[in-house]
């Protein structure tokens, strides 16, 4: 195999019929890495909107629970992307990810945004650092996956193509982003687990690092003092090089999801679907208040 044919591949498939086949093959084969730093970044900037990260804080899911947050939240998806919507594993992911979102009163306003992360990040990250840019294909399927996911979350108004989306994130971030308390609590929790990954001594690297990754919005809104312009262009030129080096280096020929992934810690011995995620007890951290999507499809 060529290091072009899969992408030959893609492009011979149909992006609205086969979205998510398309979808699998840029996740699991062609970007696995990539994937993975970008759907982290859309979620980190998620709480940067303060409705969304004071949430975050009151379930303390990740400030207390943040490995198991993490786990749960990119296993639940990358069922979904593994095994398909019309699947059981999938159909189950589906139901608790619902399950989870309908106990608390999350505006559709805030559910549409974080949508719209998952179809605009993965795009800006690839075609920032990825070995080659996302086709018209891939970026078509992407957005049909999660118009797809989010019907069946019940989420209204969602955009109809990927400019659509992209608008949609932008808006809604120079209308929200602002500093909050309890949102900057979550965004440090983050970052800390996001050091743990790799040995002690590299955690204030590890921190430095990430922080020249973010764009001025997020770092104004969490009050974090911006890198250095000097190491902001060293890391974005490093992890750039990644990408061409990447490159050069054959097509992968078996998948990587994400329940493959290094960062992934919590279930040594293996999980079921039907266990991840919370399940929020009335009374507690401010749990529950009834989201109303009652139309929301459970998969």
């Amino acid at each position: 195999m060529k290091r072009f044919s899969r992408l030959e591949q893609i492009r011979r498939m149909d992006p609205y019929q086969e979205a998510t086949e398309i979808y699998r093959l840029s996740v699991a084969y062609e970007f696995p890495w990539d994937f993975a730093r970008a759907l982290e970044l859309a979620l980190y900037r998620t709480y940067a909107v303060p409705s969304i990260g004071r949430l975050l804080a009151r379930t303390a899911e990740l400030t207390d629970r943040t490995q198991k947050r993490y786990d749960d939240t990119s296993l639940l998806l990358d069922t979904i992307v593994e095994h398909g919507f019309g699947s059981d594993r999938g159909r189950t992911a589906i139901r608790r990810i619902n399950q989870m979102h309908r106990s608390y009163d999350i505006s559709d306003d805030d559910m549409r945004y974080v949508l719209c992360t998952f179809v605009v990040m993965p795009k800006r990250w690839i075609d920032a650092y990825g070995w080659r840019r996302m086709s018209r294909h891939e970026i078509v399927a992407g957005v049909v996956h999660y118009r797809t996911l989010g019907r069946h979350m019940g989420i209204k108004d969602i955009p109809e193509t990927y400019e659509e989306f992209e608008t949609c994130l932008d808006s809604y971030e120079a209308a929200h982003f602002a500093w909050d308390e309890d949102a900057r609590r979550v965004s440090d929790a983050t970052l800390g687990l996001m050091a743990s990954w790799y040995p002690g001594p590299l955690a204030p690297l590890l921190r430095t690092t990430t922080l020249a990754l973010l764009d001025d919005s997020l770092l104004r809104a969490f009050r974090y003092t911006p890198p250095r312009a000097a190491t902001r262009a060293w890391v974005r030129r490093a992890v750039r090089l990644r990408g061409r080096a990447v490159r050069l280096l054959p097509p992968r020929r078996a998948p990587h999801f994400a329940r493959q992934n290094r960062e992934i810690k919590g279930y040594p011995y293996g999980y079921r679907i039907a266990d991840l995620g919370t399940r929020p007890v009335p009374g507690v951290r401010g749990c529950p208040v009834r989201h109303a999507a009652p139309d929301a499809e459970a998969g």
